[in-house]
């Protein structure tokens, strides 16, 4: 398995894009083989990034010997394909394809897609949805992107979050399977499963439709944002997920996601990072 690390892991000022170059260095030096970057839709990789810019930064991450695992964003909790409005799932549908088409670019080989919200715990003015439409909603969405995916040869994976939404690993099985397209998968969060369920009985359900994987590790006594903790911290049961990880076959990327930044010294918080996730992967 590959040892990576999210972009939003990372001090801030190193996702500018003349900085990429230089942040890949960084990256490697701190022990990770590989990097997810970041979708923002008015960002450096966004709506008016080109396929030369993504060329050279793949030339560059090959030159430093750096994997570019995935492409994440947060725009799906503005726009996604649960939402009422019409216009609202449209932009959903266009960030997706763009998203395919930068990881095409950057070859990537996933891009991480948060579906829908039936509901949120943060802070949100959306209303909330009925469960069962979002349901209806995503599986026609992700039916209608199948066709990009196989145009681009991205898979899109589907990530468990904190969205009221996929709350089993029996649904998002049997919904990914009644997609039946193997461009459409699940982007497994160990850490956000601990406040509902077992990481480790999750891989194992979903098994091979699992695409990526983010190690976060989080604290069930406290029960909110503020349980989730740096890597080896919290409850999260490592060598059971990491056996069942090599039970299901999986051989990708482990992709760090290490949110929020520490206040002071983020540089720090990824060196952990990289300690811990050598401990975890059997590597020490």
């Amino acid at each position: 398995m590959l040892k990576a690390i999210n972009m939003w892991s990372l001090p801030t000022d190193w996702g500018t894009l003349d900085q990429l170059p230089e942040t890949f260095r960084r990256v490697k030096e701190l022990g990770f083989e590989g990097l997810e970057l970041s979708f923002d839709p008015d960002g450096p990789i966004g709506f008016k990034a080109t396929t030369e810019d993504m060329a050279a930064l793949r030339r560059e991450a090959q030159r430093v010997g750096l994997s570019l695992t995935s492409l994440a964003t947060g725009a799906f909790w503005t726009n996604n394909f649960g939402q009422d409005d019409p216009a609202q799932r449209a932009q959903a549908h266009r960030v997706a394809v763009k998203m395919l088409e930068l990881a095409r670019d950057l070859r990537a080989p996933a891009v991480l897609v948060v579906p829908a919200t039936v509901g949120s715990l943060f802070e949100s003015p959306e209303p909330i949805v009925q469960y069962d439409v979002v349901l209806e909603r995503v599986g026609e969405a992700m039916r209608v992107l199948v066709p990009e995916c196989q145009r681009t040869g991205v898979r899109i994976g589907l990530e468990n979050v904190w969205n009221k939404f996929f709350l089993s690993p029996v649904e998002l099985r049997d919904f990914l399977d009644g997609v039946g397209s193997p461009f459409i998968g699940a982007y497994f969060d160990v850490g956000n499963v601990l406040a509902t369920g077992y990481p480790e009985q999750w891989i194992r359900i979903l098994g091979s439709r699992i695409f990526c994987v983010h190690l976060k590790d989080f604290r069930r006594a406290v029960g909110n944002l503020d349980g989730f903790v740096d890597l080896l911290e919290g409850d999260v049961n490592w060598p059971e997920v990491m056996s069942a990880l090599r039970d299901v076959g999986y051989g990708g990327a482990l992709i760090a996601e290490m949110i929020p930044r520490y206040r002071h010294h983020p540089v720090a918080r990824a060196e952990n990072t990289s300690n811990a996730m050598d401990w975890i992967m059997g590597r020490k």
